[in-house]
């Protein structure tokens, strides 16, 4: 009878131990899950946007348009959810441009606001390419601004109707 009670005095505490530390992993399991699909979903938005930039740019820098201004709806999500939690992301436009280059490269950064996630993505535009180093909220953006004037193409993002 000895090594019954020697088992239980090794066995009851582990399975209480096991008690407490499962929902712990899971916790901490989910939380990495759901952190890197929100990163990802951030990559994707972040692509998508810059792409949709970089069509824009070369666009208006074609031959065929002196001036003007061309403008392209945002097919974005405003919020990433996590869960039943929607969050708004922040869009940063910097220069990324190394001195001496022949081009400009736009860096577009996406960041989470309530929540952990950044993707960014670089623009590579022409020597003729503008913009202003700004931010702004995913829920105030709905559009992509192009306007070419004396050959130079001002990019930027705005609320739209």
């Amino acid at each position: 009878m000895a090594h019954i009670t020697i088992e239980y005095m090794i066995m009851i505490p582990l399975l209480i131990m096991q008690i407490f530390i499962f929902p712990i992993v899971a916790v901490t399991a989910m939380n990495v899950w759901s952190n890197s699909r929100m990163t990802i979903e951030l990559q994707e938005v972040s692509g998508h946007l810059a792409s949709s930039m970089q069509q824009l740019y070369y666009s208006a820098n074609h031959a065929s348009i002196s001036g003007g201004s061309l403008t392209a709806r945002l097919d974005v999500p405003t919020v990433i959810q996590d869960g039943n939690q929607g969050h708004n992301y922040l869009i940063m436009l910097s220069n990324a441009t190394i001195q001496g280059s022949s081009v400009k490269v736009m860096n577009l950064t996406l960041s989470l606001i309530g929540g952990s996630g950044k993707a960014s993505t670089l623009i590579t535009l022409g020597q003729n390419a503008d913009w202003t180093n700004s931010a702004f909220q995913s829920n105030n953006v709905s559009v992509i601004n192009a306007t070419k004037t004396s050959g130079i193409i001002s990019l930027s993002l705005q609320g739209g109707s």
